[in-house]
């Protein structure tokens, strides 16, 4: 996890809520690897990165979808190459996140 998500969790945002998203498997080409975490405050406001783009935009709606209904969730997104060259991105992977509301 990185310094800056640690301390949004801990001494920058601890009074909003937010959910936090670990990237759980990987397949193929994708930008991050297993582990890498973001946090999503309720305002929409992020913290780190899971790899930017159209991952990260609709990474970032279901954490607002699990942050006003409190139930954790998995999400998969997958990037086929013709997905990813729309998008000007040169990964064509599938990555699947755990997210979590966390207090």
């Amino acid at each position: 996890m990185t310094k800056d998500v640690i301390n949004a969790i801990v001494n920058g945002y601890e009074d909003i809520p937010k959910a936090l998203v670990t990237i759980v498997k990987r397949t193929g080409s994708a930008p991050r690897d297993v582990g890498t975490k973001m946090l999503v405050l309720a305002d929409g406001r992020i913290v780190g990165t899971i790899g930017g783009g159209c991952v990260e935009a609709e990474i970032r709606q279901k954490a607002l979808e699990v942050i006003d209904t409190g139930k954790a969730t998995i999400h998969t997104i997958v990037l086929t190459a013709n997905h990813a060259e729309e998008e000007g991105m040169v990964c064509g992977g599938k990555v699947e996140v755990f997210i979590e509301n966390i207090k």
